[in-house]
């Protein structure tokens, strides 16, 4: 899949337009890919939320749309929520060729609260309604910048119950065991994040008895936080194309 389609999923509440600088930039020789996620940005709210608004439900709509591209192979880079979308794909889609996640502590519903720090803005990714001062916190603990006009209106479009129906779903254990998946990956798995993520644990992710991983470790960008390919796009996007090259991707 030599300069192949590169799939970028977003996070919580935000929307394709957060991978701007890899949208434009240093991958414009790969046929790029990304989309709003169903309740977010440009798309549509789900008609059936208690099944779209689920790990597996953005997945199955995803593996939709690849198919309607006639995509068959694709390099998944996945922040966040983002991320755990992608080992979704990595166990439904035979296509998906490599896993990028950044900002996504490998957990399950047992280990939630293990792989997350105990920030005060944590609890808003399952809140369905948000204050306009929430949106603010939440908009700027996901960038680590002030919000922006455009991060904080994607955190206000966002439909609230896909916060609420996703981390209810989390906690009920639905989906692939993202914490498995993780230590035996079935594709080449690189996890590059923030080294200054406010959410994630890095005791837990540091201890976690990985397979095999890229460089063997996580790999994290100094000055960085919970959007590393946000701060620090350069040496994110760097890293992305080495871990592809590594895997002739």
């Amino acid at each position: 899949m030599h300069q192949g389609f590169l799939l970028f999923v977003h996070g919580n509440s935000t929307s394709r337009n957060i991978f701007r600088a890899q949208l434009s930039g240093d991958f414009a020789q790969r046929r790029v890919l990304a989309a709003d996620l169903l309740g977010h940005g440009n798309s549509d709210d789900a008609s059936e939320p208690s099944i779209a608004y689920t790990h597996q439900g953005y997945a199955d709509t995803l593996i939709e749309m690849l198919g309607s591209l006639g995509v068959e192979r694709v390099a998944v880079v996945g922040w966040s929520l983002g991320g755990y979308i992608g080992y979704e794909l990595v166990s439904k889609f035979p296509g998906v060729a490599a896993l990028v996640t950044t900002g996504t502590p490998p957990v399950n519903n047992k280990t939630l609260f293990e792989g997350f720090l105990d920030n005060p803005t944590f609890k808003y990714i399952g809140q369905e309604v948000l204050s306009p001062k929430q949106a603010t916190e939440m908009a700027e603990q996901s960038t680590f910048a002030p919000a922006s006009p455009a991060v904080r209106a994607d955190v206000v479009r966002a439909d609230g119950r896909a916060r609420k129906r996703m981390f209810d779903s989390v906690l009920a254990g639905e989906g692939v065991d993202k914490r498995q998946l993780a230590l035996t990956p079935p594709v080449p798995l690189a996890i590059i994040d923030g080294a200054d993520d406010p959410f994630v644990n890095r005791e837990y992710v540091d201890a976690l008895p990985f397979s095999t991983l890229w460089r063997s470790a996580v790999v994290r960008i100094a000055g960085a936080h919970h959007a590393a390919f946000f701060e620090k796009p350069s040496r994110f996007n760097e890293l992305v194309r080495l871990f592809l090259a590594d895997h002739d991707l």
